[in-house]
């Protein structure tokens, strides 16, 4: 259940931050009226909090799986912790990711 559930996140977070971008984008010169506007910033702005937010939550469920296994890969085998503290910041390029998204989302 707990790989499955891993998978429908990961697949989760990959489909909103790259689906939520271009959405925003999408509604970007359509709309013209005062209304309109607020509307497209509101918009604009969900998007860029989901982008980010959605990206921190599935680079924290990657470390915690990896720190999990980290600490017992290292209590058996020391001579592999630069391997381990590699792995341990890969998830935080989507977390960069995801606020570069956020920031081009951002209404201006």
């Amino acid at each position: 259940m707990d790989k499955r559930l891993g998978k429908v996140l990961g697949l989760g977070v990959f489909l909103m931050v790259m689906l939520l971008p271009a959405l925003a984008f999408a509604a970007e010169g359509t709309t013209t009226t005062t209304a309109a506007s607020w509307q497209q910033a509101a918009a604009q702005a969900i998007a860029a909090g989901l982008a980010m937010g959605l990206s921190a939550l599935g680079a924290a469920y990657a470390q915690a799986k990896i720190g999990s296994a980290a600490a017992g890969t290292l209590a058996e085998r020391p001579e592999v912790a630069i391997w381990v503290i590699t792995l341990q910041a890969l998830p935080e390029v989507i977390v960069l990711l995801g606020f570069v998204s956020a920031i081009m989302l951002a209404p201006k």
